[in-house]
């Protein structure tokens, strides 16, 4: 059974050269992304207490972003950079929550399927950076995160499927990602994860 996501749109070199040009910025909204992530997997904890057999994997999800938000404050200190006083409205993220269904289990599949996106162009990204990085602990760093991200990404879509059927998901994530997709494309370029 295929988990990992095929994403409709790279993210460009414009992109890169962004990010590469104001790492300290980039660095910033790395870490605010990162305590959203382990907010994220603990709001599923919070609203969907009842679907017993994912929880123990959301809290491992959460864990572990908090040690990466952790890791990379790390790097900050170390380089004097602070973290900013107010975490940035991320619209990648928010239009991507528009286009969630309402019903509540059409909703918990939808935001189970956004949390895989989200993880998965987490993963694309943090290669490109990878990549476009000196050699150093710098670039380790961004080695180890994308390979996290990308499983983070295959694990919200197995939760997906410990629930609804398999052509369902597939389906729906096939929709999702071409939205995903129009909303990468429309962000202004910015030293940013989204």
């Amino acid at each position: 059974m295929k988990l990992r996501i095929d994403l409709k749109a790279d993210s460009s070199q414009e992109w890169v050269d962004t990010v590469m040009a104001d790492f300290d910025s980039f660095l910033q909204d790395h870490a605010n992304c990162e305590r959203k992530a382990s907010g994220m997997a603990m709001s599923f904890v919070a609203k969907f207490p009842d679907r017993l057999e994912i929880i123990p994997e959301l809290i491992d999800t959460a864990v572990e972003e908090l040690e990466h938000f952790r890791d990379v404050y790390a790097i900050m200190e170390a380089k004097g950079i602070q973290l900013p006083h107010k975490i940035e409205k991320d619209y990648y993220v928010d239009d991507l929550i528009k286009t969630c269904r309402s019903g509540r289990e059409e909703r918990f599949m939808d935001r189970l399927l956004l949390a895989s996106l989200v993880e998965t162009r987490g993963a694309e990204r943090f290669r490109l950076i990878y990549e476009a990085l000196p050699e150093g602990d710098l670039k380790k760093f961004y080695h180890r995160l994308w390979a996290s991200e990308a499983k983070h990404g295959e694990i919200f879509v197995d939760m997906a499927l410990q629930y609804f059927e398999k052509e369902e998901v597939y389906s729906r994530l096939e929709e999702m990602s071409e939205e995903e997709a129009n909303i990468l494309k429309a962000l202004p370029l910015k030293a940013a994860l989204h």
